[in-house]
């Protein structure tokens, strides 16, 4: 059965049309981590408690929220740090896994933090076990799967200065 289209100037049943159609499109969900260091160079990785293996420290989106708002509301709540955000590096479309639906995520370039922030920085709730600056190297060989391959092109993104696209952590444009 088709729906008639009201008249746009009619609000209330425009914007209930809208609504209708709004609520039958997919939703995303969204991750937005950052590349962050210390001023000798060494990445930060974080080890969380509700899944295996090290990750890039941020988080998942709350409804709403802007990736790059994501990234600082999660450092800030997870490892009491501030940061300012310098460019976008990698845009990961990650296709349907397990129980998952397909997911978008982002990984920010945050720069260089200075030594008093990064010997302060530790997890501040019970999402980290851990935190630690390693190299490039040890961050490839202790991040897993599409985490690793999606840090290893924000790599490459922050040394070319061009954000990539990756499908399932591989470049597509």
């Amino acid at each position: 059965m088709s729906r008639t289209v009201p008249d746009p100037t009619d609000t209330a049943a425009w914007n209930a049309y809208l609504a209708e159609g709004n609520a039958k499109q997919a939703r995303k969900r969204v991750a937005a981590d950052v590349l962050l260091r210390d001023p000798s160079g060494r990445v930060l990785i974080v080890n969380p408690t509700y899944k295996p293996g090290w990750d890039l420290p941020g988080g998942m989106a709350e409804a709403n929220e802007p990736p790059e708002d994501t990234v600082r509301r999660e450092l800030l709540e997870e490892l009491g740090v501030h940061v300012t955000l310098l460019r976008l590096l990698v845009v990961d479309w990650v296709a349907p896994h397990g129980p998952w639906d397909d997911q978008i995520a982002f990984i920010f370039d945050g720069g260089v933090l200075d030594q008093a922030q990064a010997d302060r920085l530790q997890p501040r709730d019970d999402e980290l076990s851990e935190a630690a600056f390693v190299t490039d190297a040890d961050a490839g060989a202790l991040l897993r799967g599409r985490v690793r391959r999606r840090f290893e092109y924000a790599l490459n993104a922050q040394a070319t200065g061009r954000p990539l696209y990756l499908r399932d952590g591989t470049p597509v444009i």
